[in-house]
């Protein structure tokens, strides 16, 4: 295929109003406001709906060659976008809000179809979307830069520019929520945007970018790359894209800040995560078996804020069982979506396997789940009389499978938390303010919760773990994000002469 291949303007509407198999569109790379196929010959993937296990549609891969026709097209829109008064940009977002609200069940449906996970959490996280579009109108009130008389006649004052041509890479397990946390801060700083997303959930991107067009967003501010490894290598390497953000694995999140920092971008790379909820005796029974559960199988457990080991402080049994006998009525394919892959299957259920072999208790057993014929299921699993030396102990499972470490004392769960190498999420669940206070002041975790299994920052308050939860400075979403898209420019101003003289005279 060469650059010049194109389809149709628009991509079909996605008609699905339930789990009933459906198929959609190609996805193919959005450049100057036209789906287009890569420039050289390449791959094509197919994007299967874990439900089934079957493919609703396929993305065509692109390369290098792709990534630099985007960049072009960034920057050739990026000089005149960046010069629009920053309320004029933010109006984009606020048509894009309205746009995302009119068509939330679509975007539901599409995102429920492509990821797997129940409607309602794929409503939901449309909805958090929606909430970082709306702080991305914020902006021009909180980006009014401070002005301050230093001195008689002399005054400073900051201003946010945008860096021109920036790119965010995402993952699968947020395919709307997560371009959202970059996508308002760096539009609306003035910016023109590449997104790679994951090659495995292309599809709800690709009513982003209409919609991002029918909001008024200028041709060749936004581009979508599809891709794998080479696009990613090809965004850290390309020298006219000034910044990269990135969410997934630690370890591609380690390598890509490296690669991107070599040469000279800013970056900012989220990675993985081991969670730890902490619970005493004094914790409600209620509230902290309805919560833990939540925790551990919401979106299938795949989301860097789930829980992923309880560390039961004494006696907690009576919770500990209720925690099982909630997680128990929980129907697959009903409350509880599938995992992402056959691969992710295979891998959850290997871990499992190696703790029952290493001698912990399966207090409830999730391998034999198998809601839709042909899908990647796992079942909500409980893994009792874990030790930190097993593996699903200290590494990222990333399922629905909670395994419960006894401690005798809350110092001991303390030093099991901060011994992990992950920093990203922490909870503490008890009836005690003290308690509380003394958790969140010890743990190593960017995000702690008092009581709250799945502490996630809700805006204006930023996303970020820290450790190898994180690489690069600030947070992801929030006044942070803005900062990271944009730079200052300090301006100190005299214009008249003054009588009284001191070292800026």
């Amino acid at each position: 295929m060469t650059a010049s291949a194109t389809t149709a303007t628009t991509a079909t509407p996605f008609s699905a109003k339930s789990d009933d198999f459906a198929t959609y569109s190609t996805a193919r790379n959005w450049i100057n406001d036209q789906w287009c196929d890569p420039v050289a010959a390449s791959s094509t993937q197919d994007v299967l709906n874990p439900r089934f296990g079957k493919s609703i549609a396929q993305v065509r891969l692109g390369s290098s060659a792709d990534v630099d026709r985007a960049a072009k097209a960034g920057e050739a829109a990026v000089g005149a976008w960046s010069k629009w008064p920053i309320r004029d940009r933010a109006h984009v977002m606020y048509r894009l809000r309205e746009l995302m609200v009119a068509n939330l069940e679509e975007l539901s449906w599409l995102l429920s179809h492509e990821n797997g996970k129940i409607f309602s959490e794929a409503k939901a996280e449309v909805e958090k979307g929606i909430e970082c579009v709306e702080y991305g109108c914020s902006l021009p009130n909180l980006a009014a830069g401070g002005q301050l008389e230093v001195s008689r006649g002399v005054a400073c004052e900051v201003t946010f520019e945008a860096l021109g041509v920036v790119a965010g890479i995402t993952p699968f397990n947020f395919p709307m929520m997560v371009p959202l946390w970059m996508l308002p801060q760096a539009l609306v700083g003035g910016n023109a945007f590449i997104l790679k997303p994951s090659e495995r959930v292309p599809l709800s991107t690709m009513r982003l970018a209409e919609l991002l067009k029918q909001a008024g967003l200028p041709t060749g501010v936004f581009s979508i790359v599809q891709g794998g490894r080479d696009v990613v290598e090809a965004l850290c390497d390309h020298p006219s894209i000034k910044a990269l953000g990135f969410v997934g694995s630690t370890k591609v999140a380690k390598l890509v800040y490296a690669r991107a920092s070599a040469e000279g971008k800013r970056a900012l790379c989220l990675g993985g995560a081991k969670n730890h909820l902490i619970v005493v005796p004094d914790a409600d029974v209620e509230l902290t078996t309805e919560n833990v559960v939540a925790s551990f199988t919401g979106c299938a457990g795949q989301r860097c804020m789930a829980a992923s080991v309880l560390l039961a402080v004494g006696d907690v049994h009576h919770i500990v069982d209720g925690v099982r006998a909630r997680a128990a009525k929980i129907t697959p394919g009903k409350d509880l979506g599938p995992v992402s892959s056959q691969a992710a299957r295979d891998r959850i259920s290997g871990y499992i396997d190696a703790a029952e072999r290493a001698g912990a208790t399966i207090l409830l057993d999730g391998r034999r789940a198998n809601a839709v014929a042909g899908g990647y299921w796992i079942g909500p699993t409980i893994i009792d009389n874990v030790t930190t030396e097993m593996s699903v102990a200290h590494e990222e499972i990333f399922g629905p499978v909670l395994s419960i470490i006894r401690v005798p004392t809350l110092e001991r769960a303390i030093e099991i938390e901060n011994a992990s190498p992950y920093g990203n999420a922490s909870s503490i669940y008890t009836s005690s303010g003290d308690i509380a206070r003394r958790v969140i002041a010890s743990v190593e975790a960017g995000m702690c919760g008092v009581n709250i299994g799945v502490p996630v920052p809700r805006e204006p308050f930023g996303f970020g773990g820290w450790n190898d939860s994180c690489f690069g400075h600030g947070n992801m979403t929030g006044w942070d994000g803005y900062r990271f898209w944009t730079r200052q420019r300090k301006i100190t101003s005299k214009w008249a002469l003054q009588h009284d003289r001191n070292w800026m005279s």
